[in-house]
């Protein structure tokens, strides 16, 4: 461990400004100081990212029953049941609590308007803006956690190591981004609460940010992580040369949106008889099928059968972005192929966001609560996101409660001077991609992607061993961002490995049946350890 400049001091450390990481710091400041750290800028999360909506049983015509069985059905016989049922209960106390923090969801009339996204037997995703749900929850979070006295917000603070002393987690490394600086952070608690790993594959429609760092800084403390081969694949990212991956939310398809190959002909019949309305790994693997079939980069989403004016005025910054690339999603189709998406597994925890090292909690996508089993339903992320988070807030005050309350030895991000941003540190600027880097991705999304087989995963592995970290003398945000996506590309490729069968995204051609006997079972993680599985 590297000495690091200054040592702080708060009760409690929230690594991520996400909808996890800002709901347990809200929860957290009833009992003590703050501080919450992000890497990049407080509105730069997956949060923010988040389009179709946050999914949760408030309608007339829903049911918290229907939407825990939506739940485990998507999950594929590997949520853990208590889970769905915190998140189910709990999502609408939580949801009624944002509104009341002036989060601004969409409505008809003076009701909330709910629409319906794939695997969902009603109704029942509530959206903001159209298509800009996560920003929305984002901001009215945000507002809420800046209005507190002792609750800290710093920017620009890339967490690079826990700090672990006789088996108790008591604090965490990070670097100021703004000088280059090291920090050293103690607390009586610190919260994980920094999303996903998208950027461990070639194709993503995740932010740059999503480098896998709270999961990797988990694992290499000691700490367990399950379901690591659980990748889920968003069937519909655009797929235009030079734009980024951006995500054609499945709320299109709920609204009427149709999949055509490249020869225009609808095709999800063949697969499904959900046909586009089927689960994500279903309709994703499809879609790759067919890209075999027909010898092509892409399909295309079509829109063109709504009337005019609906696809601005409904997705109102999925339209615009499209046109931005020359794709006008009211009269043209829209080429579109899978892209890596989300994370279900994570650091292991219990109900409470516990993990198995004490004083290290996780929520969000970094945990792995077992609430999506093997595959996810659309728009549970956010509501687990608010649910999970309070109850990691709740459990650290309970476990670590503040005897003697220390004011943040360290202020919130400094405020810029009049007309000028702050950037980061000139080293810890996002350098252009190395090759090494390059090719972890590439392995990832060839190797160890929507199809996987022993041969494919066996080389993926030899491979990502055989890749050496850029030589530099510049040991920051860049070189730890790499070290993290090497190490968790490494144990998401054995753990695929290590599953002899296929269930809900995880899809092996070699082991093309689900195997309830031997793999209902969830894959555990550990440093120097084998991959093993428990009930």
């Amino acid at each position: 461990m590297t000495t690091p400049h200054k040592s702080h001091r708060a009760d409690y450390a929230v690594v991520g400004s996400g909808v996890a990481g800002l709901r347990a710091a809200i929860e957290l400041s009833e009992c003590g100081s703050v501080l919450v750290l992000a890497k990049s800028d407080l509105s730069d999360s997956a949060t923010a990212w988040a389009q179709g909506g946050i999914a949760v049983a408030l309608s007339d015509e829903d049911e918290i029953g229907l939407h825990e069985q939506d739940t485990i059905k998507a999950g594929d016989g590997l949520c853990r049941a208590d889970a769905v049922a915190l998140l189910v209960e709990e999502g609408p106390k939580y949801i009624t609590e944002l509104i009341e923090w002036g989060t601004e969801f969409d409505r008809a009339g003076t009701k909330l308007a709910f629409t319906r996204e794939a695997a969902h037997s009603r109704s029942r995703i509530l959206h903001a803006h159209g298509d800009s749900t996560g920003r929305e929850i984002s901001r009215a979070l945000l507002a809420r956690a800046h209005s507190i006295p002792h609750l800290h917000l710093r920017a620009h603070a890339f967490t690079t190591e826990l700090i672990v002393e006789s088996g108790t987690v008591v604090g965490l490394q990070f670097i100021d981004e703004l000088d280059g600086s090291l920090h050293e952070l103690r607390a009586e608690a610190v919260l994980l609460a920094t999303g996903g790993l998208g950027q461990i594959y070639r194709e993503t429609t995740n932010p740059d940010v999503a480098t896998g760092d709270g999961m990797a800084i988990a694992y290499d403390a000691g700490a367990l992580l399950s379901d690591m081969e659980f990748m889920q694949f968003h069937p519909t990212a655009l797929a235009v040369k030079g734009a980024p991956r951006f995500l054609l939310s499945e709320a299109l398809r709920g609204e009427g949106a149709v999949l055509r190959n490249i020869n225009l002909e609808r095709f999800m019949k063949r697969y499904n008889e959900a046909q586009e309305l089927a689960a994500r790994d279903i309709v994703a693997r499809a879609i790759v099928s067919e890209m075999h079939r027909t010898n092509s980069e892409h399909v295309y989403l079509d829109m063109t059968a709504k009337p005019e004016g609906f696809v601005e005025k409904r997705f109102p910054r999925i339209y615009a972005t499209c046109m931005s690339y020359g794709v006008d999603l009211a009269s043209d189709v829209a080429p579109v192929c899978p892209a890596a998406h989300y994370m279900m597994g994570g650091v292991k925890t219990d109900l409470w966001g516990r993990t198995s090292l004490p004083g290290l909690y996780a929520a969000g996508e970094t945990a792995d609560t077992g609430v999506h089993g093997a595959n996810r339903l659309a728009s549970n992320s956010l509501l687990e996101g608010l649910v999970f988070g309070a109850r990691s807030g709740q459990a650290m005050m309970k476990d670590a409660p503040v005897k003697k309350k220390h004011a943040v030895g360290l202020p919130g991000s400094p405020a810029p001077k009049p007309g000028a941003a702050a950037q980061p540190h000139k080293n810890s600027a996002k350098p252009p991609q190395a090759p090494e880097l390059t090719k972890i991705r590439d392995v990832m999304w060839r190797l160890v992607g929507i199809l996987r087989s022993a041969k494919e995963l066996t080389s993926a592995i030899e491979q990502l061993k055989s890749v050496e970290p850029p030589k530099t003398d510049d040991h920051g945000r860049a070189h730890c961002e790499f070290r993290n996506m090497h190490a968790l590309a490494l144990v998401m490729a054995k753990s695929a490995l290590a599953r002899h069968e296929s269930r809900g995204s995880h899809y092996r051609s070699d082991f093309p049946y689900r195997d309830d006997d031997d793999f209902a079972k969830h894959s555990i993680a550990q440093k120097a350890k084998e991959i093993r599985f428990e009930a």
